[in-house]
């Protein structure tokens, strides 16, 4: 029997370095992990990851030119997926960066930060992007499979000027504040994605990807 594969995305945006080496570590040769620029590889693989970095015009042409877009929508029809920062905007209909539409695989947008001129807590402005460490907390009152094993206000990481805003609040499956609430994670059937970081977020980081690797949605 063939080994099984996860396949991280390459359409030439994202982190794909750390990605790879974060999700192979927990992997621990239980799957093949590949960096792969082949739709066939993707529509061979039993998990996708799909990294996004930049901004979001660039890489909604860029997953055109690449011709992996049809590769990843059938994937997102039928196969667990992972998105991460861009790669979970591009779930949503439609980005103010650029007024830009998206994937359209989730019901909502993407907004930015709208926060001149406010202060934080300490009396220092709020810096866009925002770029750091915060705060995640459960979107339900039970956590998603994801989280599982994961302290509710656990701390990632992030780098992003853009949030994502979700339709109905079903598909929020965790929040972080930054000068108000916004949505750190989504997830709908066999989809789940954050706006932060796994792969920079330490232990708690790698704990999303293992939980990933043995979800069944």
């Amino acid at each position: 029997m063939a080994q099984r594969s996860v396949a991280v995305v390459d359409y030439g945006m994202g982190n794909l370095r750390s990605v790879f080496q974060a999700v192979r570590h927990v992997a621990d040769g239980a799957f093949d992990v590949v960096v792969t620029d082949s739709p066939q590889v993707v529509n061979d693989a039993q998990r996708v990851v799909l990294p996004g970095q930049g901004a979001m015009p660039d890489c909604m042409a860029a997953l055109d030119q690449s011709g992996l877009r049809d590769a990843v929508m059938r994937a997102a029809a039928e196969k667990p997926l992972f998105g991460v920062c861009v790669g979970m905007q591009m779930l949503l209909e439609h980005s103010d960066e650029g007024s830009v539409p998206s994937l359209g695989l989730i019901p909502g947008a993407v907004h930015r930060f709208d926060l001149e001129g406010r202060v934080q807590a300490d009396g220092s402005r709020f810096k866009v992007p925002q770029m750091g460490w915060n705060r995640v907390f459960y979107g339900h009152p039970k956590p998603h499979a994801l989280f599982d094993g994961v302290a509710d206000g656990t701390y990632y990481y992030f780098v992003h000027s853009y949030y994502a805003q979700p339709e109905s609040t079903q598909h929020a499956a965790a929040y972080a504040d930054f000068g108000g609430i916004f949505c750190a994670a989504l997830a709908k059937d066999n989809l789940f994605a954050t706006q932060f970081h796994p792969e920079k977020s330490a232990d708690q980081g790698l704990a999303l990807y293992r939980n990933f690797l043995h979800w069944n949605p």
